[in-house]
């Protein structure tokens, strides 16, 4: 049986790592979402000030299986 999904793209940003900006997308994207299935990551950017890292960003693409609206399924 084939699986119907959907994908959203998210932007997200973390000062401490690329790791903790995806950690943050699937965080703020499960507030809303439900049977997110993968986070994929697209693009990843960094700000830079002063020859540093000040801010780690992502361009990520989050992925969630949709329910059935068939009566009896789920």
């Amino acid at each position: 049986m084939a699986k119907v999904v959907k994908v959203i793209e998210l932007l997200s940003e973390s000062p401490k790592s690329w790791e903790d900006a995806a950690q943050n997308a699937l965080r703020e994207a499960s507030r809303t979402l439900r049977n997110i299935r993968s986070l994929y990551v697209k693009e990843m950017a960094a700000a830079v000030e002063n020859g540093r890292i000040t801010s780690y960003r992502l361009n990520s693409k989050v992925t969630l299986e949709l329910e059935s609206t068939r009566a009896g399924k789920k």
